[in-house]
């Protein structure tokens, strides 16, 4: 698209790789963890706001007015990691001043639906991408997959932090099941089909109707999640409930992968995602149900800590 601007979302997500090759004993791995470490160190975590700034200009000046919440989830989920990798539980510090600014502070305040955009100061932006409400990565509104998301990311760091030895604050457990009787709530089949909408706007309305298979797989993860800290058994419901979803709606059998997007009556359509480019979420949903919930996947992968039952 032309941007060549320094943003934290990919950022993340280096760091992320860098540590699973670490793992896996990749050559020239430790070298570019060790360099994603220190850009993020250097520009984009702030100590002051216990969050990560949005982006650079490609000369990493003028640090973008805006704050993501989308950003920062994939930050959480990266900071799990190198804590894993590196040993350093600065990384489990940091991820706990991400969630208590966007989850226990903003999500909490707004019926435990995450929000998503916010200015320099971290205000909510509510009008935010409100012409252009499909964006796939900014859209406008809440966003109920991030929801289902950061449940699941918050029962990790939990997880992490007490395996750690670390203070833990109780609110964590509670504010993840939040987060996911919300997103439950207020996006699955809300339309009258099944299947959970793209995005809500303030009064907890659809606005684009269109279902992403991202979604799904982060909403039956974040199922499994729960039911593995809790024993609940309406989670486990929950799972089966979205993974006959993505059984009978998703999964191309056909072409192989998964459709990436149904239309609001649930055929495949491309109106925000065309094609097939990401195999990410639809990979992490089948890996997570065998795995505990710390540590992160590629070090729970490494010393077969595989959970039998669940």
């Amino acid at each position: 698209d032309g941007n060549t601007g320094k943003a934290a979302y990919l950022h993340a997500f280096v760091a992320l790789a860098a540590s699973s090759a670490v793992v896996a004993g990749a050559p020239g791995a430790q070298t570019l963890l060790n360099d994603a470490i220190h850009i993020i160190d250097q520009y984009f975590w702030s100590e002051e706001e216990g969050a990560m700034l949005e982006s650079f200009a490609q000369d990493w000046s003028g640090v973008e007015a805006y704050r993501g919440a989308n950003s920062n989830m994939h930050a959480t989920e990266a900071f799990l990691a190198l804590a894993d990798v590196t040993g350093e539980t600065r990384w489990l510090d940091r991820a706990l001043r991400i969630v208590e600014r966007i989850i226990h502070t903003h999500a909490a305040q707004n019926r435990d639906m995450v929000i998503e955009h916010f200015d320099s100061h971290w205000q909510p932006l509510r009008g935010y991408n409100e012409d252009n409400p499909a964006d796939g990565f900014r859209p406008y509104g809440i966003t109920p997959g991030h929801g289902f998301e950061w449940a699941r990311l918050v029962l990790h760091l939990e997880a992490a932090r007490l395996d750690a030895g670390l203070v833990t604050p109780e609110w964590l457990v509670t504010d993840a099941k939040g987060l996911f009787a919300s997103a439950c709530e207020y996006a699955w089949a809300v339309d009258g089909a099944p299947g959970i909408v793209y995005t809500l706007d303030w009064s907890q309305r659809p606005v684009v109707r269109e279902r992403l298979h991202w979604t799904h797989c982060e909403a039956s993860a974040a199922a499994q999640a729960l039911l593995k800290r809790t024993g609940e058994l309406h989670y486990e419901t929950w799972y089966r409930r979205f993974w006959e979803f993505c059984e009978t709606r998703f999964i191309d059998r056909t072409h192989g992968s998964w459709h990436h997007e149904l239309s609001p009556k649930n055929q495949p359509s491309a109106k925000i995602w065309g094609g097939k480019p990401d195999l990410y979420h639809a990979w992490q949903s089948v890996l997570l149900p065998g795995l505990p919930l710390s540590p992160s996947m590629a070090s729970a992968v490494a010393t077969g800590r595989y959970v039998t039952k669940w």
